[in-house]
């Protein structure tokens, strides 16, 4: 931890006004204005005095070093205690009792004086499935209070579950994936789209769910990874010998799609503990034709992986930060780097709860 402060800069306490936003846009019906929190990630939590919260440490996209917030948050969450995943700044708990709830306790801008947790419907597990380990967690809307929101939950084998939270009936529609390769992959929910999506194991397949079709019946789309980069024997052995994770990201406002291979290997030993070390991250753009074309060249935009559901934001609205970047954070570590093949800066993390928060609304008056 102490290196990784020494390599961050020290911490700085901010009130929760210098969070606002970096971004001012203008609506054009009223004389509202929404405000627009830079993405973070979450750091760790520092003590405040009562023992079972901290105070919020985040790590702003926009500058170097880390921030305390005044900002209270339950202790569990900073330790991982149940956190199974997130999306749109909403952390996913899933605990003995069975039940997987939607909490805003580690977005930045929640109140927390007034914290919400939204219980889930009690989880059904289909026969030879389970429901313990989770892959990830994607919302359709950036809340879950909305009516027409829905969750996928994607746990590690076979089985994908939706629901949706604000309706007053609500119970999972579970889903069966026969084929191995999607046991560990990762959902997504494309707004362009209106479905989830779902990368195979290797990046060579897609599976996607039409929220106004049947949602039970996928439609599979088979992608070819062209004009892949020469790579010499050492890298492709390298790589080859990596643990690789497929992530599916979306530009709200490019309407661009990426897949995003992220290649990780064993480092040393602690307590027991593998730690894992980023070696490369891949990144393809998705075409009409099925296609994903090798880039290292994604503009303005930059991508962010992490535990939550990956997201993707232009750099020229956030003063500071780079265009044409990709940030990821774990347990084990967090970094950044050109997506330009220029070499990735990976630091040490002890990182408990690592998501990255996208940037978050405000509006005032």
């Amino acid at each position: 931890m102490s290196l990784l402060l020494s390599r961050l800069g020290k911490p700085t306490l901010v009130r929760r006004s210098s969070l606002l936003p970096l971004l001012l846009l203008s609506n054009g019906f009223s004389s509202s204005s929404t405000l627009q929190t830079p993405p973070c990630s979450i750091f760790c939590g520092e003590p405040c005095g009562e023992e079972d919260f901290r105070k919020l440490t985040i790590r702003k996209a926009t500058q170097f070093g880390i921030t305390e917030l005044d900002k209270k948050v339950p202790m569990e969450l900073i330790n991982g205690m149940g956190t199974i995943g997130a999306s749109h700044g909403w952390v996913a708990t899933l605990k003995d009792d069975g039940i997987l709830r939607l909490q805003d306790d580690l977005n930045p801008v929640a109140l927390d004086t007034d914290p919400k947790r939204i219980p889930l419907p009690p989880l059904v597990t289909l026969p030879h499935c389970q429901t313990k380990i989770v892959t990830n967690v994607s919302m359709s809307t950036s809340s879950p209070e909305d009516e027409d929101c829905v969750v996928a939950v994607k746990f590690l084998g076979p089985q994908l579950s939706f629901c949706r939270p604000a309706q007053s009936n609500s119970e999972w529609t579970n889903i069966r994936i026969e084929p191995p390769c999607f046991h560990s992959s990762r959902v997504m929910f494309s707004q362009k789209e209106k479905r989830f999506r779902m990368p195979g194991s290797g990046g060579h397949i897609i599976a996607s769910f039409h929220l106004c079709g049947e949602m039970t019946k996928p439609r599979i789309r088979k992608l070819q990874c062209t004009h892949l980069p020469e790579l010499t024997k050492a890298k492709r052995e390298l790589l080859d010998s990596c643990y690789t994770t497929e992530h599916l990201v979306e530009s709200i406002t490019t309407g661009e799609t990426f897949l995003v291979k992220w290649y990780r290997k064993e480092g040393e030993i602690f307590d027991g503990i593998v730690k894992m070390r980023t070696q490369e991250v891949m990144v393809f753009k998705l075409g009409k034709e099925e296609n994903a074309v090798y880039t290292q060249d994604i503009g303005d935009l930059n991508i962010f992986l992490s535990r939550s559901e990956p997201f993707c934001v232009p750099a020229s609205s956030f003063p500071g930060m780079r265009p044409n970047y990709i940030h990821f954070s774990d347990f084990d570590e967090m970094g950044s780097g050109s997506v330009a093949g220029k070499p990735l800066l990976t630091i040490k993390s002890m990182c408990s709860a690592p998501f990255q928060i996208p940037p978050q609304d405000i509006i005032t008056k």
